[in-house]
């Protein structure tokens, strides 16, 4: 049995109703529930949620999965908000221990104090940037991907309490040139090909 914790980082705010995202989290609690052994717990950011039983879900998970839209090139406020209180209440409480260093050696071995070790997540972000604002020359990323870009400070903060990446995927252009329904198949294949077909293959003598 396989513990899955689906987050949804994204809220209503301004002129986002958060529609995607909250699909997202649906799509990804009826995928593993449709499938034997998994189990499933859920938490929406923009509902009130209990600081103790986040903690809890973090140390029961095998795999979190974040999903989010990118407001202004970092996570939502709500997110924000959300890490830092249900990670402060994690401090030696079963998401890190430490910032890893000594008192005896204190320049090394920083970000190596997580109590997460042998989990992993898994990273989704909807964005109103397209594709193309990565990948060419000359754009406005300068060609670096979301992961190395952007969101390389998201990816630390989860090697720092002990998750290791399992896998990410990103959907440009949501705002302006959006096909849901095509990108929501994009996202099952993408669960099919990394929690189904690795399951089956595993399975084989």
């Amino acid at each position: 049995m396989k513990n899955i914790f689906v987050i949804n980082g994204g809220h209503q705010f301004a002129h986002s109703p958060g529609r995607f995202n909250r699909t997202l989290l649906e799509k990804t609690k009826q995928f593993f529930e449709a499938e034997e052994g998994f189990a499933v717990k859920t938490t929406q950011v923009g509902e009130e949620y209990n600081l103790t039983e986040e903690v809890e879900k973090f140390k029961w998970a095998d795999i979190v999965f974040y999903h989010f839209p990118v407001w202004w090139f970092q996570v939502p406020f709500g997110l924000k908000a959300y890490i830092d209180r249900v990670f402060t209440a994690g401090h030696q409480s079963g998401i890190y221990h430490s910032d890893g260093r000594s008192r005896n050696n204190p320049a090394i071995n920083y970000g190596t104090g997580g109590s997460l070790h042998g989990k992993k997540y898994v990273l989704t972000s909807s964005w109103n940037a397209p594709e193309e604002a990565f990948c060419l020359k000359g754009e406005f990323f300068d060609q670096k991907s979301v992961d190395e870009g952007p969101l390389y400070g998201f990816h630390k903060m989860n090697q720092f309490v002990g998750l290791s990446l399992l896998g990410s995927i990103h959907f440009h252009d949501m705002e302006k040139n959006a096909d849901v329904e095509a990108e929501l198949s994009r996202y099952e294949n993408f669960l099919k090909m990394n929690f189904i077909d690795k399951e089956l293959t595993k399975a084989l003598p």
